[in-house]
């Protein structure tokens, strides 16, 4: 069996969409995804882009994905890489593909000298939150993750000065 990781193309961007909305089906969050293909590919491929995007191919045939963007860590003084969405398809479990995306994201923050790699993981999700302990990630329950979006997002805007 043949494992290969590379860096998405724009010939990708239907299986990458795709495995968006495979993920946010996984999670329970399906209603939450309302990005288009459009969308994805004008942040992955611009000429500066903001986001990355890894795939995992499985013999030839796309396994998993990685999304990513570099995120900054003012204590340490250093970027760091944010690991957005992090998904293997159900067919290719267990056969090392989300350890070796892990491990290559990890390498890239090495080779880059950059400080961290952080994601999140939704607290029902113990399979996962099993495998993440088990690479030697450290859980931050003292955090607690924010956002502001929708109507929240625009009142907190208009009330800016």
């Amino acid at each position: 069996m043949s494992l290969s990781i590379r860096r998405a193309s724009p010939s990708d961007i239907g299986v990458v969409f795709a495995l968006i909305n495979e993920l946010a089906e996984y999670e329970r969050l399906a209603h939450e995804v309302t990005a288009s293909e459009a969308d994805i590919a004008a942040a992955l491929f611009c000429d500066h882009p903001t986001l990355f995007c890894d795939v995992a191919e499985w013999n030839g045939e796309v396994a998993g994905f990685a999304v990513w963007f570099v995120n900054f860590s003012t204590f340490a003084g250093r970027p760091g890489l944010y690991l957005e969405d992090l998904f293997v398809r159900p067919a290719f479990r267990r056969n090392g593909i989300g350890q070796a995306l892990l491990g290559h994201l990890a390498r890239t923050c090495v080779a880059e000298g950059w400080a961290r790699l952080q994601w999140s993981v939704l607290d029902w999700n113990a399979p996962s939150i099993t495998f993440y302990k088990s690479l030697g990630a450290e859980l931050m329950d003292d955090w607690t993750l924010c956002k502001v979006t929708g109507e929240a997002l625009a009142q907190l805007a208009e009330r800016a000065p």
